[in-house]
């Protein structure tokens, strides 16, 4: 029995060693896991965007950005309704190519949480035309073509209203509709068209109202060649975007400082400085 016991008490004590051991490993593991972050182990950063010079910021911040260990992975994509798509259903964690009430419009219709992490540019809108070179020689009855979403179709009539073309209801501002024109003295009809095909149709119309992002392909500036352009307005910034649940995130954090550097002002300046006025000091 003695010699039983003691073959007992054997195998107990290395089952223990066993147990330990294993315990030991399990937390060496989690701990060399935490050493991994600590250490700033690189992080990919997906951000989606549309077109220059958005684009073009993303690419000039990268890699600044892979030297503080974040691997910026641009997302390119066709339409303005794909990349606010793709960050609510975290396909991507950030997208640069809106403002701030085209955010908001598209939380409101989708139950979504983004938010505004920086502006980064001021996109002039401005009103075009192939056939009239004052907005004085628009003529009554003038066709004019504007944005079909439901922020750029405000930002479009108040920019009109300022410059006396139009009337709107009181108090409506940038949540104005064709309906909410109150006075319209010289019959202009307006055609509301999606913002990525209101380039295409300068030949169609009289007046086309867009953002310089459209027209400069075309070799349009606000500065030359606009007939009217609203002002610089923070509302309107070309903001970075992120969501709720990840925008206040470092990598987000040093994504928006490499946005906001002087680099990216120099950008600006050198290269859109017609079409692209920064919204940071």
């Amino acid at each position: 029995m003695k010699l039983q016991s003691k073959w007992f008490i054997g195998l107990l004590a290395a089952m223990m060693l066993v147990v330990a051991g294993c315990g030991q490993k399990q937390e060496g593991e989690t701990t060399g896991g935490s050493e991994k972050e600590a250490t700033g182990q690189e992080v990919t950063l997906k951000v989606a965007s549309l077109i220059p010079p958005m684009t073009e910021v993303l690419e000039l911040v990268k890699p600044q950005l892979k030297e503080e260990g974040i691997n910026l992975d641009i997302v390119i994509l066709s339409d303005n309704v794909q990349p606010n798509n793709a960050l609510a259903n975290k396909e991507v964690d950030a997208n640069f190519f809106q403002h701030v009430p085209y955010m908001e419009e598209y939380n409101a219709n989708n139950g979504s949480e983004l938010v505004a992490v920086e502006p980064i540019y001021h996109a002039i809108f401005g009103g075009y035309s192939k056939r009239y070179k004052s907005i004085e020689e628009l003529p009554e009855g003038a066709t004019i073509a504007v944005p079909n979403d439901a922020s750029n179709l405000g930002r479009s009539l108040v920019m009109l209203e300022k410059h006396g073309l139009i009337k709107l209801k009181d108090g409506v501002g940038i949540k104005s509709t064709i309906s909410d024109i109150v006075e319209n003295t010289k019959n202009y009809k307006f055609k509301e068209v999606d913002l990525l095909m209101l380039a295409r149709t300068l030949d169609d119309v009289d007046m086309v109202i867009m953002t310089p992002a459209y027209a400069k392909p075309l070799g349009l500036t606000p500065k030359k060649d606009a007939l009217i352009t609203e002002g610089t307005d923070s509302e309107f910034a070309i903001t970075l975007v992120a969501r709720k649940d990840n925008a206040d995130s470092e990598a987000i954090r040093k994504l928006a400082d490499a946005m906001t550097g002087p680099d990216v002002k120099k950008f600006f300046e050198e290269n859109y400085d017609e079409i692209a006025i920064p919204a940071f000091e």
